[in-house]
């Protein structure tokens, strides 16, 4: 009798262990899950439609890369050149299909990864290395103002292109890869003032003591048809205080301001009726310790001709329009406008805000009957914009609401 419990528990311990050695065996003998395998070679299930051989590819063509029917689809694909920039595209619905969205850089090494997944959920990979051609035509960038000097708060970064840009993909592509950085940071916009030219300034004046770095990174980037972006250099500039003076032609007074903070009263004369200085906000443009005005250069003749010696002029205007010393109108500062479009003072203080003021620094005419200050084209009028109106000359921001989220397509990764 004591033989039986123990022949039971003998049998009872016998069949758990077969029980268990055919789940072990089981598990042992089924396949490894895909996620785990190591990818196949897709080399014969994935193909590009890239030109055999060393031939160099077309970047004016999109890249695609197709899966042979049947054989699984693509699940993601990633395209980058040698300096890290990935190029954008779009997977179809079955992942057949993949176009690039993006243009192809010209003159670029390129690395091509295609991970797939055949029928049965096993997953492929295929790589591809490809160069293509370089551009026939080349867009080149020149910035100003000077590299490595202190401007004033309302000095605009000037972009010159090389060749013209006239449609809006063109220019968006340009303004894509014009980048500035400001420390400490401030929003910005570009505006194109023409088919060559356009600048960049931010939402309000640049922050004081900030460091603004401009760079290029349209090298091998398309523009437009056969147009792609070349070598440009970089630019680097610092601000420094916000330097503002308000010429008050009404008053005849110029009130100075240096980070808001009011540090001079200068009497002044501005011009006289006929010849009125003309309202709104100029940017210094540069100085001169002498000049010789006349007024033949200016269309000025008969009994309003002038031709005299001039000190410390500074310069808000490119027809010549100045703030400067004016000694033969002393008589007249703080009570009269008797000039022909300057803003005339002592030579004492003509001195001080020659020495005081650099380029880029503002000065900003109030109560004149004189006409407004052009935007562009006689100086640095970018500031009498509204920043709706300044955003409206840019490619990338033109329609678009203030604070808007702004979306490239083209830089999306795959979607599947």
């Amino acid at each position: 009798m004591n033989q039986t419990p123990r022949l039971s528990t003998v049998l009872r311990c016998t069949l758990l262990a077969l029980t268990l050695g055919a789940v072990v065996t089981a598990c042992g003998d089924s396949a490894p899950a895909p996620l785990t395998s190591k990818p196949f070679d897709a080399a014969g299930q994935v193909s590009f439609n890239t030109p055999r051989g060393a031939v160099k590819v077309n970047p004016d063509k999109p890249l695609e890369v197709t899966v042979k029917e049947g054989e699984g689809r693509i699940t993601d694909v990633a395209v980058i050149d040698e300096q890290g920039h990935h190029l954008g595209g779009e997977l179809n619905a079955d992942g057949s299909l993949w176009r690039s969205g993006g243009s192809l850089s010209a003159g670029a090494r390129y690395r091509a990864r295609v991970a797939t997944e055949n029928k049965d959920g096993a997953p492929g990979l295929r790589t591809l290395t490809f160069e293509t051609s370089p551009a026939k035509r080349l867009l080149t960038v020149e910035f100003a103002p000077a590299n490595g000097e202190t401007y004033g708060v309302g000095q605009p970064i000037i972009a010159e292109l090389s060749r013209p840009v006239p449609d809006k993909a063109g220019r968006a592509a340009v303004e894509r890869g014009l980048k500035v950085d400001v420390k400490p940071g401030a929003e910005g916009a570009w505006h194109w003032l023409n088919d060559d030219v356009l600048h960049y300034r931010p939402k309000e004046y640049w922050p004081v003591q900030s460091k603004i770095s401009v760079t290029s990174n349209l090298q091998g980037v398309k523009i437009s048809n056969q147009l792609y972006g070349g070598p440009s250099e970089p630019l680097t500039f610092n601000v420094g205080d916000r330097m503002e003076a308000v010429t008050d032609a009404s008053s005849h007074i110029m009130t100075v301001f240096r980070n808001g903070e009011e540090i001079n009263n200068i009497p002044i004369t501005t011009g006289k009726p006929g010849f009125a200085t003309r309202n709104g906000i100029k940017v210094v443009l540069g100085k001169e310790y002498f000049v010789r005005m006349r007024g033949s250069s200016v269309g000025i003749g008969g009994s309003e001709a002038y031709d005299l010696p001039v000190y410390y002029a500074t310069r808000v205007t490119w027809s010549g329009e100045y703030v400067h010393a004016a000694p033969w109108s002393i008589g007249s500062h703080g009570y009269a406008n008797v000039s022909h479009g300057c803003t005339g003072m002592s030579t004492g203080n003509a001195a001080w805000f020659y020495e005081t003021f650099r380029q880029g620094d503002l000065v900003h005419v109030v109560n004149s009957i004189g006409d407004e200050m052009d935007p562009f084209g006689n100086g640095y009028g970018d500031w009498n914009l509204s920043w709706e109106e300044w955003r409206e000359g840019s490619a990338l921001t033109q329609g678009v609401r203030d604070g808007s989220h702004i979306t490239d397509s083209a830089r999306l990764r795959p979607q599947i």
